[in-house]
């Protein structure tokens, strides 16, 4: 798959992006390799995760940083992944909590608890418009599902992953932080690889795991776990 000249699926010219600060691990910078899709099938972005890339908006891209490799893109094999004791306690803590699984719909009520996760677990690094959640999360060139959480009939907890014919590839959760103690973010992944259990495909995508970053080490706990290690090249997973 040739990846530098426009492609039928709306790909646009390989860009590179100019050098910013790293949102993950501070004093390094950070710029990535990106493309633009208007459309693109599971098959193609499944292939394109197998190459380091993943996806924010219509845009896909992996990074191309100069003196530092510490993006790793992790996955779960799903028959095989074991809650730990812990996230059999969240998930206990948690059963009052349903879950559907839907085409993805920006309102306002999920734009207030996006904004409120953002000011609870993020600086200012991400902007804070109903434009940018949309564009970064449901203006999608890929079949993608929404998993909302519900309290009741209050939205607590919105995950949004692209479908591919091997799996799922999680793109972002964000939780009303009112319920910060409900270890929403746990929950989400451990019942969104049960739905890919129940759908019989093989792998969960959890994205970019970054060991030496706090909000992206945790990634590693759900075990077992693949790392890419190259092109098309999974390995166990270590630590």
């Amino acid at each position: 798959m040739r990846l530098d000249t426009p492609q039928r699926s709306g790909q646009t010219p390989r860009y590179v992006t100019p050098e910013m600060p790293c949102p993950y691990l501070p004093g390094l910078r950070s710029r990535s390799e990106a493309y633009y899709f208007s459309n693109i099938d599971g098959a193609t972005y499944e292939k394109l995760i197998a190459r380091g890339f993943r996806r924010s908006g219509r845009v896909v891209y992996r990074p191309q940083c100069r003196n530092c490799t510490e993006c790793k893109q992790l996955r779960v094999p799903v028959a095989s992944f074991v809650p730990t004791k812990s996230m059999r306690r969240i998930a206990r803590r948690n059963v009052d909590i349903t879950m559907t699984a839907d085409a993805p719909v920006a309102t306002e009520e999920k734009f207030d608890i996006f904004v409120r996760y953002l000011d609870a677990h993020h600086d200012d690094m991400m902007p804070r418009t109903y434009q940018s959640l949309a564009e970064f999360l449901y203006d999608s060139p890929v079949d993608t599902v929404e998993f909302t959480y519900r309290l009741g009939n209050r939205i607590v907890g919105i995950s949004i992953a692209d479908q591919c014919p091997e799996g799922l590839s999680s793109v972002y959760c964000f939780f009303d932080p009112d319920f910060a103690d409900r270890s929403l973010g746990t929950l989400s992944v451990v019942r969104e690889v049960a739905y890919c259990r129940d759908l019989a495909l093989p792998f969960y995508y959890l994205g970019f795991y970054i060991a030496k970053s706090p909000t992206m080490a945790y990634k590693i706990r759900f075990r077992p776990n693949e790392i890419l290690v190259a092109d098309d090249t999974w390995t166990a997973a270590e630590g």
